[in-house]
């Protein structure tokens, strides 16, 4: 049953990070969402959890327990943590909202879907960069066909990642709780690319490590090529060993009918639109990317996360990115790194 139109939906967010304050201050900006509380095991002076004027919980047992009321706990707590956090929250018959990635294994991801289903509770992914106007606009253009046949795709993702962001004792750079490059910085990328053309198929890929030996325990760098299972084939070339700041996050897309590359440092700009019989329209700017200080992420749209879990509670709308597609996700950068043993055993000239 839909929640009733004067019923404010009623959040917590697990994880106090940049991300989960985030989160937590769209929640409160809303005007039909309330904050009953947040969590996180560090310190409130440490995370500026307090800042919330809500309970601040050491753990996320103790705050589903105290606090029956909630009704969706955001989960923006370390990589490792989002699908047992997920199944717990579920557990208790909330709504979940669930940072990307939305588990670091298809099998993490499946039990947190079968959890869903079970208790007849809805799974949010967050993958934000659905909002910007230029991937809203892609979608449509990609959805009409006005490409024609989809022949060849290029994602690149060079972005920078040193140790202003890979501190020393921290959870970025684990495998066990960050997962991989691809999980962390670019999954926001694999997620427009199968929204917009699908599954892949036939991966080919080689990886490097350019200069976080002593920062992380994975890849830096990777170069993936594959076929698309709707046509056409592709590529994704990505970094974080740029030197100081980012430098491109970009889609080229080549189609029997035109052209289009969305560039710029976090894929918000058109730069080529080429399309037979076709007049590119006026677009809206482009939400700045999140600021974290010494670097910088994907665009800042997470207003429009809260507002589409609150429509869909509320029977307004459909949920923008659903469980099985931040399955998707998973799935396929899974698939990418299983092939990272077979380029570590090839012989180097």
């Amino acid at each position: 049953m839909p929640l009733a139109a004067e019923q404010k939906v009623k959040f917590a967010v697990v994880g106090c990070g940049h991300i989960g304050k985030r989160h937590a201050e769209m929640v409160r900006r809303h005007p039909e969402a309330e904050l009953l509380a947040v969590c996180d095991p560090r310190p409130a002076v440490e995370t500026g959890a307090d800042q919330f004027g809500v309970p601040v919980f050491k753990d996320l047992s103790s705050m589903l327990r105290e606090m029956p009321g909630i009704e969706v706990v955001n989960v923006c707590t370390p990589n490792g943590l989002h699908a047992a956090q997920s199944l717990e929250a579920l557990e208790a018959r909330k709504h979940v909202v669930c940072e990307k990635p939305m588990g670091l294994s298809k099998q993490d991801c499946e039990e947190v879907l079968y959890k869903a289903l079970q208790v007849h509770r809805t799974v949010f992914g967050v993958m934000q960069n659905r909002y910007s106007p230029p991937s809203q606009w892609i979608k449509q253009v990609i959805d009409e066909k006005r490409l024609g046949d989809i022949f060849m795709v290029q994602v690149n993702c060079y972005w920078n990642r040193d140790e202003r962001y890979y501190k020393a004792g921290g959870w970025k750079g684990t495998r066990a709780l960050d997962g991989g490059t691809l999980f962390t910085q670019f999954s926001h990328f694999i997620d427009i690319m199968y929204w917009l053309f699908g599954d892949i198929t036939d991966i080919h890929a080689r990886f490097a490590d350019f200069n976080h030996g002593h920062l992380t325990e994975f890849e830096d760098s990777g170069l993936v090529t594959f076929r698309f299972v709707n046509g056409g084939m592709g590529a994704i070339n990505y970094s974080t060993s740029v030197w100081d700041r980012n430098l491109e996050s970009s889609l080229t897309v080549i189609g029997s009918k035109g052209s289009i590359k969305i560039g710029g440092q976090y894929m918000d700009q058109v730069e080529v639109c080429h399309i037979k019989d076709y007049t590119m329209p006026h677009l809206a700017p482009t939400n700045p990317a999140n600021d974290y200080g010494a670097y910088k992420g994907s665009a800042n749209n997470h207003s429009f996360i809260i507002e589409n879990v609150v429509d869909t509670l509320k029977g307004r709308t459909t949920l923008t990115t659903n469980a099985l597609e931040g399955l998707k996700v998973v799935e396929i950068i899974e698939r990418i790194y299983a092939l990272k043993n077979e380029d570590e055993q090839r012989p180097r000239n």
